[in-house]
């Protein structure tokens, strides 16, 4: 027999019949009428195929038939609402398995750091990264929320703002004590540059300079390209040149005087990171969870 959502509602009523003891109970523990159940427990009969109640008396009682089905559907109606109550504590409750899908620099540089402190306010979940720069299938797979910086892309999927961040240009103190400082955007055509390719195009990414609405874009050379943050940041570390990304996740870079800012002036250009899921009704605890802390944390 193909399945009936209204078999389903049928069982609800018999079960509420049998624990009541008869329809008119049974009736006000469901807010329906005696003849409402009277007309649920016939379309079920008729699904069935059988009798489930002798009505000959006052008090219904199970037929034969009636008896052994529901001793074998009652268990089953117990355990899909006690599946329904797991769902909706999941939905109230960060816990479980949270899939991300985030790219690269925002992986190993923003997020990787701060996921202690995450994990540990919330005890009972487990993050799964996922880290790709390609924007086709943002939540394939069974994502449960992506990250990319970038303007939005045109989806189906629900995209909110968390935070826009500048694009800077670093150096190892070392290598411009060797190579010299810079005062203007020309002067990056004396200095060697640690590319970074564009996931879209292939391509390494165009260095601009930003100042006061002036935009200055600068061909620049380089022996390195590297399509991975953390390599591209530890070879600038060790001195192999200048290097041009975003401002968020420098900072412990910055301020321990691993890598100094060159260009200051000229770092107006700021970039948006965006989170993408799949609908905003029913969203999961755990989904709610990561967009507070990349809304607020993730800016400090």
């Amino acid at each position: 027999m193909a399945f009936d959502g209204r078999l389903l509602s049928g069982i609800g009523v018999m079960v509420s019949v049998v624990e009541n003891g008869n329809f008119v109970r049974a009736a006000e523990a469901l807010g329906l009428t005696p003849s409402g159940v009277s007309r649920a427990i016939a379309r079920l009969e008729a699904q069935v195929g059988a009798r489930l109640f002798d009505r000959h008396s006052r008090q219904m009682n199970l037929t034969e038939t009636g008896a052994r089905f529901y001793a074998e559907v009652a268990p089953l109606l117990e355990t899909i609402g006690e599946a329904a109550e797991t769902a909706a504590d999941d939905a109230a409750q960060v816990r479980g398995r949270l899939k991300l899908s985030v790219d690269p620099w925002f992986a190993r540089v923003v997020l990787a750091p701060r996921l202690p402190g995450f994990l540990a306010s919330h005890p009972q979940l487990f993050v799964e990264l996922r880290v790709t720069n390609t924007f086709e299938d943002l939540l394939d797979g069974g994502v449960d929320l992506a990250v990319r910086f970038g303007p939005p892309v045109g989806s189906s999927l629900i995209s909110r703002h968390l935070l826009d961040t500048k694009v800077i240009t670093v150096a190892a103190p070392a290598y411009l004590a060797r190579r010299g400082f810079l005062t203007e955007p020309s002067d990056v055509a004396q200095h060697e540059a640690i590319l970074f390719r564009d996931p879209q195009t292939g391509r390494p990414f165009t260095w601009e300079f930003h100042r006061q609405g002036a935009v200055v874009e600068k061909l620049v050379v380089g022996r390195l390209l590297f399509d991975e943050p953390s390599a591209a940041l530890a070879a600038c570390e060790a001195g192999a040149g200048l290097f041009q990304g975003f401002e968020l996740g420098l900072a412990p870079w910055l301020e321990s005087g691993r890598l100094a800012q060159v260009l200051p002036d000229w770092a107006e250009e700021s970039f948006p990171l965006y989170a993408y899921y799949a609908s905003r009704r029913h969203m999961p605890a755990k989904v709610r969870a990561f967009l507070n802390f990349a809304a607020f944390d993730l800016k400090r």
